[in-house]
């Protein structure tokens, strides 16, 4: 079985690195924040715990 050169190795390591950087670029931009605001966890009514055992 013969062995890979040092240039197929590099171009291999090349590849993979490349694909890496977008895929990790891609889910980065890709993924939707939701904006939390302020005012909708305060408008909530806060009711009291009332356990019934």
């Amino acid at each position: 079985m013969p062995q890979m050169s040092p240039l197929s190795w590099l171009l291999l390591f090349l590849m993979f690195s490349f694909s890496l950087i977008i895929f990790t670029w891609l889910n980065y931009f890709i993924m939707n924040i939701q904006p939390s605001t302020a005012q909708t966890k305060l408008a909530t009514p806060s009711s009291s715990l009332n356990w019934k055992w």
